[in-house]
């Protein structure tokens, strides 16, 4: 299975909406875990690497494009 790209800023789609109703986040750090903040409502949740990678669907906008 081919590796995702994303980098700190991007903003990304996860599989599963946040309960506020969204499912875009923005990478907010990079590690062994992924800190990640919801664009609706700013909350922020840290994951393990490998659970980002397995709900993480696409990169819809990346911090290289700005």
């Amino acid at each position: 299975m081919e590796s995702k790209n994303f980098q700190l800023g991007d903003i990304v789609m996860m599989k599963k909406p946040h309960p506020c109703g969204t499912n875009e986040m923005e990478i907010i750090r990079m590690g062994m875990d992924i800190r990640i903040k919801c664009v609706g409502c700013k909350h922020s949740v840290l994951l393990p690497r490998a659970k980002f990678e397995k709900s993480m669907k696409k990169v819809l906008r990346s911090a290289a494009a700005d």
